[in-house]
């Protein structure tokens, strides 16, 4: 990566050497006994510092107008660490520019433009935290996807389910589950193969999402099986859109790929709805009503 910033390196060194060369010019350089160690050790410190601080940076960014700030706030820190080192080492007239206004000037304005551009890099770090964190979100929520349809599979109607039932406790409304299970399913994948069953249940799934309202959830629950949750819905209106997706159903003509048949289905249903319990106890009680629907219609049948 520090490939990338070698002419920043190489004019830092430049404006160094730069400074020696003047250094040198106007003033001479002091005897042993004249130099104080200890300013040398301290000021050095600062200068190898701040030279690493530059060096990690540019190796850790790419370009562009946050480096560049960065870059040239350290780069005059440097440099004028650099030349209070250089004092230490060179006697130079304090009414030189060199000296004295040198000095003074480049530490506050790389101080300066190195805040103005920490800010920005915050800035930047704040928005690559927030793609980051859409990207593990939709990770996540695709990992909980169904592959046939694109629904949500059961992981994600659990906890779809409990934050939903969250929301209805405390805005004190209610809201209602469907578990839709498609009639004798298993007929249609023996007689015309599991492919055909997978398209019909791709279709079925879009069928039902017309069918309901733009607040309502639907999710493939378990093989032919859907899970419709209802938020701000009571049990009279569970169960009229649970009569409405039955007949949608019953009335769709599905056509076969390969002889081009016509199938109409029908769907067995279990309404919940909610009480003073979590999702588990949801599902569970709109399973046990989705049993008892199916057979009663088994029983009806065989009563025919």
């Amino acid at each position: 990566m520090i490939r990338l910033h070698k002419w920043k390196l190489l004019t830092v060194a430049f404006i160094t050497n730069i400074t020696i060369v003047l250094s040198l010019a106007v003033g001479d350089v002091k005897n042993w006994a004249d130099i104080d160690w200890l300013d040398i050790v301290g000021e050095g410190g600062v200068c190898l510092l701040t030279a690493l601080w530059l060096g990690f940076t540019l190796n850790s960014r790419p370009n562009g107008a946050v480096t560049n700030l960065l870059t040239l706030g350290l780069g005059l820190i440097f440099v004028g660490t650099f030349q209070d080192l250089l004092d230490e080492i060179i006697a130079i007239d304090k009414n030189l520019f060199l000296n004295s206004g040198l000095e003074s000037a480049l530490m506050p304005i790389g101080l300066t433009v190195l805040t103005f551009g920490l800010y920005h890099w915050h800035r930047e770090q704040l928005v690559f935290s927030e793609q980051r964190r859409k990207r593990e979100q939709v990770f996540r929520e695709y990992r909980l996807q169904d592959g046939l349809t694109g629904l949500g599979d059961a992981r994600f109607l659990r906890h779809q389910l409990s934050s939903a039932l969250q929301r209805a406790r405390s805005q004190q409304q209610p809201l209602a589950l469907i578990l839709l299970d498609i009639d004798h399913f298993a007929v249609t994948n023996q007689r015309f193969g599991h492919a055909e069953g997978d398209r019909l249940l791709q279709e079925l799934a879009e069928l039902i999402l017309l069918n309901l309202r733009r607040t309502d959830l639907l999710c493939r629950y378990a093989g032919d099986r859907f899970a419709v949750v209802l938020p701000n819905t009571g049990e009279l209106m569970a169960r009229e859109i649970s009569a409405q997706l039955s007949r949608a159903i019953e009335h769709f003509a599905y056509k076969t790929a390969q002889q081009g048949e016509t199938l109409y289905q029908s769907i067995s249903a279990g309404i919940s709805v909610a009480e003073d319990d979590n999702a588990d106890a949801l599902i569970e009680r709109a399973t046990t009503r989705l049993l008892q629907a199916k057979d009663q219609k088994n029983a009806q049948g065989v009563a025919a």
